[in-house]
């Protein structure tokens, strides 16, 4: 996100906060013109900055455990660790970073005896050597 201009920042911020804004909206939102807008959206979805639109409903955070695993890999092993759990249905996100843990990964469960399984078979793959989870109870910004 460095190289990116301080108007595709400004747009991906805005975009981030309603996915759902019109071109009119977001070209006052952005202080730049309707023109412009489109074709920094284009031009953002065209290179790849930007993969896709969605929206969050009620759904996405009641009724649902959801969860932040931190995971500790055995060395090389990381492609075909995350290419395991990409295969989860219950595994929303996977993030690489850096630190004590290699890769933090989102559940989102139905019950918690289904987010227990999913833990379970997260630490039975192969090449996983520790892992760390916390509940996500409240979104504090709500």
């Amino acid at each position: 996100m460095n190289d990116l201009s301080s108007t595709d920042r400004r747009l991906i911020a805005a975009l981030r906060d309603n996915a759902r804004a019109s071109i009119t909206e977001l070209s006052h939102t952005t202080g730049v013109s309707r023109t412009t807008v489109k074709t920094r959206i284009d031009a953002l979805v065209q290179e790849g900055r930007i993969k896709r639109f969605t929206i969050e409903t009620d759904a996405d955070h009641h009724d649902q455990v959801r969860a932040i695993t931190m995971v500790e890999l055995q060395g090389s092993m990381s492609r075909g660790v995350i290419r395991t759990l990409r295969a989860i249905p219950e595994v929303s996100m996977i993030y690489s970073t850096n630190g004590a843990w290699d890769l933090v990964v989102e559940i989102r469960a139905e019950t918690l005896q289904q987010f227990d399984r999913v833990l379970r078979e997260i630490r039975e793959v192969k090449g996983v050597t520790n892992s760390e989870s916390n509940l996500l109870l409240s979104n504090v910004t709500a």
